[in-house]
């Protein structure tokens, strides 16, 4: 089994580019055939780990759209410090467009709650939530995720924009902490 070591800790493979890439292209045609009346969505991606995802994302999206990015984090180390900190925020208008948060990881919906309750005091016509991976044993949130990739385990992960202290987020495969 391949494994990578990143600062202190081992990762072993979960999650091989290939399946990514597979499920990244499926959930891509779901978005594609409810997308294809609107007029310009807007994807928003979450930094930092979701620059990766939003770029596979948008390249097969059909249609025109704007892409934004957010930074929000609620991380330090391998768990969750339970408060949002939004470092940049969203510039676009949003009243009455379309939305599509690209998110990498949904596990206890913190940041994104507070993503949502942002956007909606925006008045955009709709927010949908597009992620790679969900956690719904720790997903705590009200929100629906309208497109999933794969949910997975409370495990704590790295790779494909996913990192530990800034390290792993180049890795083409997604790794579980062993």
């Amino acid at each position: 089994m391949k494994t990578v070591k990143l600062w202190d800790k081992e990762f072993a493979i979960s999650y091989p580019a290939s399946a990514i890439q597979k499920d990244i292209a499926e959930m891509a045609k779901i978005i594609n055939k409810d997308m294809e009346h609107e007029e310009n969505p807007l994807f928003i991606s979450i930094l930092n780990g979701s620059f990766i995802f939003t770029a596979d994302v948008v390249r097969y999206f059909n249609f025109p759209c704007e892409i934004s990015f957010v930074k929000l984090s609620s991380y330090e180390g391998t768990s969750t410090t339970g408060k949002v900190h939004e470092l940049i925020g969203l510039t676009e208008n949003i009243k009455n467009r379309m939305v599509v948060i690209l998110e990498d990881i949904v596990d206890t919906g913190i940041t994104l709650s507070k993503l949502i309750a942002t956007l909606s005091s925006y008045q955009p016509k709709e927010v949908r939530i597009a992620t790679l991976l969900y956690k719904p044993d720790s997903y705590k949130g009200k929100a629906k995720i309208d497109y999933i990739g794969k949910s997975i385990p409370n495990d704590f992960i790295v790779g494909y924009g996913l990192d530990y202290n800034g390290l792993g987020r180049n890795l083409a495969d997604i790794y579980t902490l062993v």
